[in-house]
């Protein structure tokens, strides 16, 4: 709307990204402010509570909420579509995206509720819609003109451009394989890795506001040809605009953790983890950061390497790394506070992203 009104009153505000981004993050956090009371009343009084594994120490979290994420992934479309110039095709793209994770893990949590289960939804079905998914966001980026340069941080030039490779093109329709394989794979990876982490009260979602934070730096001197110029970044032609999204789930984010701090009212549950992983791969994807991803989301990988750690240990060995896994688990076992836990996992992450954002110079 409020592009809208700029190309149509042209008052000259509303042409600015940075200043729809601010509106758009007040509206999403304002409007989830509101809406989680009621959806936590709601919440309670049919049972959606967050299923937990007898294998976890957190009787205490039984009675809590799950499936927040509907919440703030609902608030973030409301603000972009409010703020957003909803014609730019990264936009149209990052909100799909938002929506068909979100679509995935809240049928994830509906299955768990309803079965007062935390198994939910079959490994490999859930597995098999998330690659279906990441597949067709990877054929959307290659044909709007998503370039396939493969980046490493520290280096000005990319290394290869993916696009090279193996590539079918059918009259209008362009498949580069290799690229549209690797964008899914950090797609489906990361929603995964957030999916994993989403287990202690905040956990998951100050490092996703720090990594949305990083991202949102990048995606932004990507689409301004001026700064891009300057630090010699590489650019994305009307990317910029994906901003005003990123910052609209930024705010929803921070009014679900007004509610989801410790002691947790509700929980994100797979609806929310899911559709956080998953748009801050498809930021990643667009600033050209896949690998830089792996320090912007460190927490997300410290937990995902512990489970995976775990599993092929106690496979070949018969013996476990750690207590219990992911890697949070384990220091709960060794007796630390849950607030210690946290708190210290989110100084890791804010340290980690200062450091990913030095690399916009040090190139």
């Amino acid at each position: 709307m409020l592009y809208w009104l700029w190309s149509t009153t042209h008052i000259n505000l509303f042409q600015y990204i940075t200043f729809r981004a601010g509106v758009s993050f007040f509206l999403a956090f304002i409007l989830s402010i509101v809406l989680f009371p009621y959806f936590i009343r709601w919440a309670r009084a049919k049972r959606a509570n967050q299923p937990i594994s007898t294998f976890v120490p957190h009787e205490d979290k039984k009675n809590t909420p799950t499936m927040g994420g509907i919440v703030f992934v609902f608030c973030t479309i409301v603000a972009t579509l409010l703020c957003a110039d909803i014609a730019n095709l990264y936009v149209l793209l990052g909100l799909f995206g938002l929506v068909g994770f979100g679509f995935i893990g809240a049928k994830d949590d509906f299955m768990k509720i309803s079965a007062r289960s935390n198994a939910g939804m079959s490994a490999k079905l859930k597995m098999f819609l998330l690659v279906l998914l990441s597949c067709f966001i990877a054929f959307c980026l290659a044909n709007i003109g998503h370039t396939g340069n493969f980046y490493i941080p520290f280096m000005k030039e990319p290394l290869f451009d993916m696009d090279t490779f193996i590539n079918i093109d059918l009259d209008s329709v362009h498949v580069p394989i290799v690229s549209m394989a690797f964008w899914a794979f950090v797609l489906v990876a990361s929603a995964n890795a957030v999916n994993i982490t989403d287990g202690l009260d905040g956990l998951a979602t100050v490092p996703g506001i720090f990594a949305l934070i990083s991202l949102s730096v990048f995606v932004y001197i990507g689409g301004h040809i001026g700064l891009s110029s300057y630090l010699y970044w590489p650019r994305v032609v009307h990317g910029g605009e994906l901003i005003v999204m990123s910052c609209a789930l930024i705010g929803a984010l921070f009014g679900f953790l007004w509610y989801n701090c410790h002691p947790a009212q509700v929980f994100m549950g797979d609806s929310g983890s899911l559709a956080l992983g998953g748009f801050i791969a498809y930021m990643a994807i667009v600033s050209h950061n896949e690998i830089l991803l792996i320090l912007i989301g460190i927490v997300f990988v410290f937990e995902t390497l512990s489970v995976m750690l775990q599993i092929g240990s106690y496979k070949y060995r018969q013996k476990r790394i750690f207590l219990m896994a992911p890697i949070h688990h384990h220091f709960e076992k060794k007796g630390w506070a849950e607030n210690k836990i946290i708190v210290r996992f989110w100084i890791i992450a804010i340290l980690a992203n200062i450091i990913a954002l030095l690399t916009l110079k040090i190139r």
